[in-house]
């Protein structure tokens, strides 16, 4: 396998560092509109001689069907910002590759009633695809980082091992992360953040299908392992909700982060200064974004590993029957900075979104996963996944729930966010 993977920040970075110990690959090329970036990450690796730094603009598909062309690669990973995914997903198409992403095309709200009814939700372009690709022989794994990611393969195993009825699959994130000397600054893109955080919440139910809610509905407290704690989840939009429903049958689907109310509180006045809106407006002679504008003023979430301390979870809640008896379990992943920097020199939420897709592509590269079209993790063989995983050093935990067990999530009962938003900025 020639691996190619398009974007060179902390996620790409951390794969490069990551796969370095393996062997299932033979050339590892890491790009960049910035080439230096990749240069400078491949330097860092122990063992370079596999890996090559090149330039490639993910704006421009026919540029990124040269370098695959170039580079010889089977696949390609898009480790970019999910703006860029329709360029990179059209262009490994059109080359005849392989394609791997951690998440996928922007949603785009409905237009007059956003949390209500839903517009064009995460994914459609490509989930569309799928036919064409299955018809040109081709795979492409898309929402393959943690979350959504990992926390598919949960649901899988969960389907396939644990239970024998699913009511519901909850995935539910949490730390207990901070950051020395900064009041904010989050540890993952705050565009991404925004994202999801502010755009209308996606639910997923049998009887139902797929339907929006308020920003930060359903408040509860989940209790997260490792000793992070009990913490406040909300709803938010992302991949999951729409995936696993594809292939895991269940009653109901949801997403909710534990952000914490501080870290609500910046958001919901991001909103209300407009700070999270995508249209450039003029500022003197430029034209620029405001949430661009904000993302280039905060901190690059890869430099903030040495100022990190604690613990980052991602997992996948779940309750149904097993032998006729309820059951609820919580499959879950954690990641603990001082480990990852020690170790791998990357930040704890930057490694572990990097983690996963490195063994889904030893799994493809192996024969462990093969299947053509245009399919979530969810698809595939769930404890092969978590087989290896393990021997990568990194393990899986299942909390058995409920009365006398590990505490089971309790609502708050508070409503969600109260829209609409009054910005203080002109429209």
């Amino acid at each position: 396998m020639n691996i190619l993977v398009i974007g060179a920040g902390g996620v790409g970075a951390s794969m490069a560092s990551i796969a370095e110990t393996r062997s299932f690959f033979q050339t590892f090329t890491l790009a960049d509109i910035s080439i230096e970036s990749a240069q400078r990450a491949i330097a860092e690796l122990d063992d370079p001689g596999r890996f090559v730094a090149a330039k490639v603009d993910a704006r421009s598909e026919s540029d990124i069907v040269r370098l695959i062309e170039a580079s010889k690669s089977n696949i390609v990973v898009n480790a970019c910002d999910p703006r860029l995914n329709e360029p990179i997903f059209n262009a490994c198409f059109t080359a005849g590759a392989h394609y791997v992403d951690m998440a996928m095309t922007l949603s785009k709200p409905h237009p007059s009633d956003p949390y209500n009814l839903v517009g064009a939700p995460l994914g459609e372009v490509q989930l569309a695809a799928d036919q064409q690709w299955r018809d040109k022989g081709l795979l492409a794994l898309v929402g393959m980082g943690v979350e959504p990611g990992l926390s598919d393969v949960f649901a899988k195993y969960a389907a396939d091992v644990l239970f024998d009825t699913i009511d519901e699959i909850g995935v539910r994130d949490g730390s207990n992360l901070s950051i020395d000397g900064l009041d904010f600054a989050p540890t993952f893109s705050i565009w991404t953040t925004i994202e999801e955080c502010l755009n209308p919440p996606v639910i997923w139910e049998k009887e139902r299908g797929l339907y929006t809610t308020d920003c930060f509905s359903e408040p509860e407290i989940f209790h997260f392992p490792s000793g992070i704690g009990p913490i406040e989840c909300v709803n938010v939009e992302h991949e999951e909700v729409l995936l696993i429903p594809r292939e895991v049958d269940c009653n109901r689907v949801t997403f909710k982060y534990g952000l914490g109310a501080e870290f609500i509180d910046w958001l919901k006045t991001f909103a209300y200064l407009g700070l999270d809106s995508t249209e450039k407006i003029k500022v003197g002679d430029a034209r620029v974004a405001p949430r661009d504008m904000l993302a280039s003023l905060l901190p690059n979430p890869a430099e903030l590993g040495h100022l990190m301390h604690g613990k980052t979870c991602a997992g996948t809640w779940v309750r149904g029957t097993y032998d006729g008896e309820l059951r609820e379990v919580y499959l879950y992943h954690v990641a603990d900075n001082e480990t990852t920097m020690r170790d791998w020199g990357s930040q704890a939420v930057l490694w572990q979104t990097a983690i996963c897709p490195v063994v889904a592509l030893e799994l493809i590269a192996t024969g462990g996963w093969e299947g053509v079209g245009v399919r979530g993790p969810e698809a595939f063989d769930a404890a092969r996944y978590l087989n290896l995983l393990a021997d990568y050093g990194s393990h899986h935990g299942i909390l058995e729930m409920g009365p006398g067990l590990w505490p089971t999530a309790k609502p708050t009962g508070a409503p969600g966010w109260d829209r609409p938003i009054k910005r203080a900025i002109k429209p």
